[in-house]
């Protein structure tokens, strides 16, 4: 699996139901592509943290989790936008 279809897959999983308007989204809009890109980038600085195979604080992971929300947030509200 490339990298680009493990961003897809992922994204899809979050988003059940909706991985059509994903793929859509990602060959057509190159900031919604960027968006997966950087959600895809946090989720695995999360993934190290909390595996412990890079120390942080509790303070620098919640911040990195918050982050990710926002653009979960925004990547939901550009699927919304296209879906209606």
């Amino acid at each position: 699996m490339t990298h680009q279809e493990h961003l897809d897959t992922a994204l899809a999983e979050e988003f059940a139901g909706h991985g059509d308007t994903i793929h859509k989204l990602k060959i057509s809009d190159p900031h919604f592509k960027a968006l997966m890109e950087q959600n895809h980038a946090l989720w695995l600085e999360i993934q190290t943290i909390q595996q412990d195979v890079t120390p942080a604080e509790d303070s620098a992971r919640h911040a990195l989790e918050k982050k990710r929300l926002k653009l979960l947030d925004e990547i939901a509200a550009s699927i919304a936008k296209a879906e209606a």
